[in-house]
C-alpha cells in the first residue's frame, strides 16, 4: 500500500524541475505519504571536502517555529548544577547513575547535556553515544556551565547539524502538519546559519544542491540559488 503512495506522490514532482522554496515545501507536505504526522527534512550538499578538519561543519540551530516535537533532555551534572537542571525542566539528571543507566542500555532521551566537570565520566561512554550521535558536544552548546540556557534552546526547539562523509548536512525542520509559513521560517535560518559558518577553506558553489522531503515521500529539488531568505545573499 505504501508503494502504491509512493508512486502516487511521485506523480506530483517534476524530477527535472528546481523548484522554488514555498513551493517545494508545499509538495513536501502534499507528498506525505505516512499515516502518522511525518517529519519535513532539509538536505543540503556542501562544497566541503569533510575529510579536512578545516572543512568541518558542525553545531546548533534553534528553529524559529520549534520541530513540533517536545525533545527529551538527559543532564550529566552533580550539586548544584544538577538542582539548575531539574529546575529548568531536564526529563533525567544525574551522574554515575546516569552513565551506569546508559552502559546498561537505556536511551531514554533525545539529547543529553553535561557540565564540563562531568565530561571525564562521560567520555567512557563514547562508544555507545557516539554512534547515536547522542554525545554532549562544546561545538553544539551541550558540554556547558550555562545548563538552564543549554535545555531551554533544546526545549525550543534546537536541531543539530552535521556534514556527513559525502558532504551533506540532514536537518528535520517540522512537522506535515505546521502551516507552510512556519517551515519556511525553519527552513531559511537552517540555510542562513549554513552559510554563516562556511569554512574559510571552501572553494566554489557552496550550496551545491538543496532537497526537501517529507518522511518516506520523495525528494523534491530546491534552486539553490533562491535557497537563501529574499534579500539575504549566498
Amino acid at each position: 500500500m505504501a508503494g502504491k503512495k509512493y508512486a502516487e506522490a511521485l506523480k506530483l514532482v517534476d524530477r527535472q524541475q528546481q523548484y522554488d522554496v514555498q513551493e517545494a515545501l508545499e509538495l513536501a507536505k502534499k507528498t506525505s505519504v505516512t499515516k502518522f504526522d511525518g517529519t519535513v527534512e532539509l538536505a543540503v550538499k556542501l562544497g566541503v571536502n569533510p575529510k579536512h578538519a578545516d572543512q568541518q561543519v558542525r553545531g546548533a540551530v534553534v528553529l524559529p517555529a520549534g520541530t513540533g516535537k517536545q525533545a527529551t533532555v538527559a543532564v550529566f551534572a552533580k550539586g548544584e548544577k544538577a538542582r539548575e537542571a531539574e529546575a529548568a525542566g531536564a526529563d533525567f539528571v544525574g551522574a554515575e547513575d546516569l552513565v551506569a543507566r546508559i552502559e546498561g542500555g537505556w536511551f531514554g532521551f533525545d539529547v543529553a547535556v553535561a557540565t564540563p566537570d562531568m565530561m571525564g565520566m562521560v567520555g567512557k561512554l563514547g562508544r555507545i553515544l557516539g554512534p547515536k550521535g547522542l554525545m554532549p558536544n562544546p561545538k553544539t552548546g551541550t558540554v556547558t556551565m550555562d545548563v538552564t540556557k543549554a535545555i531551554s534552546e533544546i526545549k525550543a526547539g534546537k536541531v543539530e547539524y552535521r556534514v556527513d562523509k559525502n558532504g551533506i548536512i540532514h536537518v528535520p525542520i517540522g512537522k506535515v502538519s505546521f502551516e507552510t509559513e512556519k517551515l519556511l521560517e525553519n527552513f531559511y535560518t537552517v540555510i542562513e546559519t549554513l552559510i554563516k559558518v562556511k569554512p574559510a577553506a571552501a572553494k566554489g558553489q557552496y550550496i551545491r544542491t538543496v532537497t526537501v522531503s517529507s518522511t518516506m515521500g520523495p525528494g523534491i529539488r530546491v534552486n539553490p540559488q533562491k535557497a537563501a531568505a529574499p534579500g539575504k545573499g549566498k
